[in-house]
């Protein structure tokens, strides 16, 4: 007798469980189907545990730098397998607590291997082999995606490594090639160059966190170069092998000449593939696009009936609060609360290397490409009197706006705690901030985010500390 649910949740992600969550607020029964660990890669695997990798790397730079603030440090070493070790347990914490949010909001828990087999049917295959049958009256999809693979060397997690790997390395890289400069590449390769390895990172691209805006693309740069990096963009990787001793690679760089190079590991970081295999989509004529990403309408609706789609099986951005708030999008719309669409401009983007990068919106090159004619407002953290008592003076933050309306088109910003300012820019975006209100807003002092609004000044010629 199959078990009969108002909602499915196929994937227990950032995008999965939040669905779960909220379908179950609004009073429908709901369970939600998970082949590994609830939380899914983001909590597991992804977003959290980097992050307590990437705060213990940035406690190491900061006791390495000790005298820059007066104090003394001595014979200061890097325990890499006590690093992993608290980043596992940040992780298995917050596995507990998607563990007790289910309970607490009475959504069935199903752990196996879920596959579509009909409309508004999905069978969940057990790890000792039992089948379960589900029936739906909707299903959401949010399987996840997985990391690309090199198509001529894939990675084995032992001289070859994506993210994963990269998590729980079995040994500490001397010298390490990161293929990949997006925000998974850079967070590693920024880990890694802490803890004391050689790091290279190799863009096939003409710079370095391309889907940033030029400026910040240009100072990460020649910040990660200041730390002892080599960058090598608009490169190539002409040839790759890997043997138990390491791994060797022909790169040719922007001058066209092919260099050798020996490296003791390789993380790939090119993209990723969208979780869809051998889960029934084919079979059921869901439509996806020509990357293989499921196609949806503005309420995370494929064209089948009863079938949502939300997080990184979907379009870009690929980002773990975009899933969240896609689960809200479908768990509301299946309650018949007509929500409103996302709207991609207004979704931030943050890198967590060292320097930190947040965003939000157009850079001013897509702006002036969509025919915007634009005002645009730098202001450097050398003139922010909380940036230079922390020690943290290298960074800016840069604003976009119509010179028409005074609409904020995009924000931009490099340095210390950006992730946690953007979302004031994000707000602002949200209930369609001009340039006036901005200006108006108090911020307090002394913070780094006064150079928020002094970035604001400055695009309308009335910047105070510069």
């Amino acid at each position: 007798m199959a078990e009969s649910y108002d909602v499915i949740v196929l994937g227990s992600g950032p995008g999965g469980y939040v669905a779960a969550i909220r379908a179950s607020q609004l009073g429908l029964k709901t369970a939600i189907v998970e082949r590994e660990l609830l939380g899914g890669i983001c909590l597991n695997w992804g977003c959290i545990p980097t992050k307590a990798l990437l705060r213990s790397a940035e406690i190491f730079h900061f006791m390495q730098h000790a005298k820059d603030y007066g104090l003394a440090a001595e014979k200061i070493s890097a325990d890499l397998d006590a690093v992993v070790k608290r980043s596992r347990g940040v992780a298995k914490q917050l596995n507990q607590g998607i563990t007790h949010l289910m309970k607490k909001n009475k959504i069935a828990v199903h752990i196996g291997t879920g596959k579509l087999t009909g409309k508004g049917k999905l069978s969940v295959t057990g790890a000792d082999g039992k089948v379960t049958e589900l029936v739906g009256k909707n299903i959401i999809l949010a399987t996840g995606a997985r990391a690309r693979d090199l198509p001529n060397l894939p990675a084995d997690g032992n001289k070859v490594w994506t993210y994963r790997h990269a998590m729980t390395p079995k040994e500490m890289p001397s010298k390490l090639l990161v293929i990949g400069s997006g925000a998974i590449g850079i967070e590693f390769a920024s880990f890694y160059n802490d803890m004391g390895a050689d790091v290279t990172v190799v863009e096939m691209l003409d710079r370095i966190v391309p889907v940033e805006d030029k400026d910040i693309s240009a100072h990460l740069e020649k910040a990660l170069k200041k730390q002892g990096m080599t960058i090598m963009t608009s490169a190539k990787i002409d040839s790759i092998s890997a043997d138990a001793k390491g791994v060797k690679a022909t790169i040719t760089g922007k001058d066209g000449k092919p260099v050798v190079g020996d490296f003791s590991h390789v993380i790939v970081a090119i993209g990723i593939v969208p979780n869809t295999a051998d889960i029934g989509l084919k079979e059921l004529g869901v439509e996806v696009d020509d990357r293989g990403f499921l196609k949806t309408d503005p309420a995370c609706k494929t064209n089948i009936e009863g079938l949502y789609a939300i997080g990184d099986i979907t379009a870009p951005p690929w980002l773990a609060h975009k899933a969240s708030h896609e689960g809200v999008i479908a768990a509301e719309a299946i309650a018949g609360k007509h929500p409103h669409a996302m709207d991609p401009r207004n979704i931030p983007g943050c890198t967590y290397c060292h320097p930190q990068i947040a965003s939000v919106g157009l850079t001013e090159a897509k702006a002036k490409e969509a025919g915007y004619e634009v005002k645009v407002g730098n202001f450097p953290f050398i003139g922010n009197g909380k940036a230079i008592a922390l020690g943290e003076p290298d960074g800016f933050v840069k604003t976009v706006f119509d010179a028409k309306t005074g609409e904020l088109l995009g924000a931009h910003m490099i340095g210390a705690e950006v992730t946690e300012m953007i979302q004031g820019y994000t707000i602002g975006k949200t209930l369609e901030t001009t340039e006036a209100e901005l200006m108006e807003t108090v911020f307090p002092h002394p913070t780094i985010s006064e150079s928020m609004h002094e970035s604001v000044l400055a695009a309308y010629g009335r910047v105070i500390h510069i």
